[in-house]
């Protein structure tokens, strides 16, 4: 069995967090790129939920974010160490787990989702795609609300990633939303991001307990 990585993370909670000590919280997991790797917390900070909670966004969920070590991939049963962890040492509903990430973090969102199926409400992967020997694996979240994002002139994550991803969910009857955006090359996460409409239907989602 393959050693695990403890990976170091960031862990923002929401205003209200310690005031309503019997409340129970989403959970929002942000998956970085390749660039974010390494032992620098801060860098964590460059992209996505936790830019924004750097930037002043109050979300109202937990926000765990986190760091890839340099050199390496995501690593499907490391992140599942790191959440259950949290979900031990903080309030977490479990109904309303979700899950997101953008290029290396794309990719991740795919495999971890797909390997642990049962763990969320709603997946959002951007600008990724999936391991040629994992991909049979899609239909494992086919009844999971997915919202997928890509750059229709990504050179550097072709758009086709994604697509080989969508086709084989579409085939099993997957419950997914797929944004293509024309203009946008790599970068298709700031837009995603900083759209209200994302996070209104990404919270909306809540799983069968």
């Amino acid at each position: 069995m393959p050693m695990l990585t403890d990976y170091q993370h960031l862990i923002d909670l929401p205003k209200n967090y310690n005031t309503q000590t019997d409340q129970k919280f989403p959970l929002l997991i942000f998956l970085h790129g390749a660039g974010e790797r390494g032992t620098d917390l801060e860098k964590l900070r460059i992209h996505g939920p936790p830019m924004q909670v750097a930037q002043g966004k109050e979300f109202d969920a937990i926000v765990l974010s986190p760091l890839c070590p340099a050199d390496v991939w995501w690593d499907t049963e490391s992140l599942h160490q790191l959440i259950q962890k949290t979900l031990k040492t903080h309030r977490v509903d479990l109904s309303r787990i979700y899950l997101t990430g953008l290029s290396m973090g794309g990719y991740g969102s795919w495999h971890l989702s797909t390997a642990y199926p049962d763990l969320f409400a709603a997946v959002a992967p951007i600008c990724g795609g999936m391991d040629d020997k994992k991909i049979d694996q899609i239909c494992t979240i086919k009844s999971i609300p997915v919202w997928n994002f890509h750059g229709a002139l990504d050179n550097v994550v072709p758009q086709e990633e994604s697509d080989k991803v969508i086709r084989k969910l579409k085939a099993c009857g997957g419950n997914y939303r797929y944004t293509v955006y024309p203009e946008a090359n790599h970068n298709s996460w700031t837009e995603t991001y900083d759209n209200p409409e994302f996070y209104k239907w990404l919270f909306s989602q809540q799983r069968e307990k």
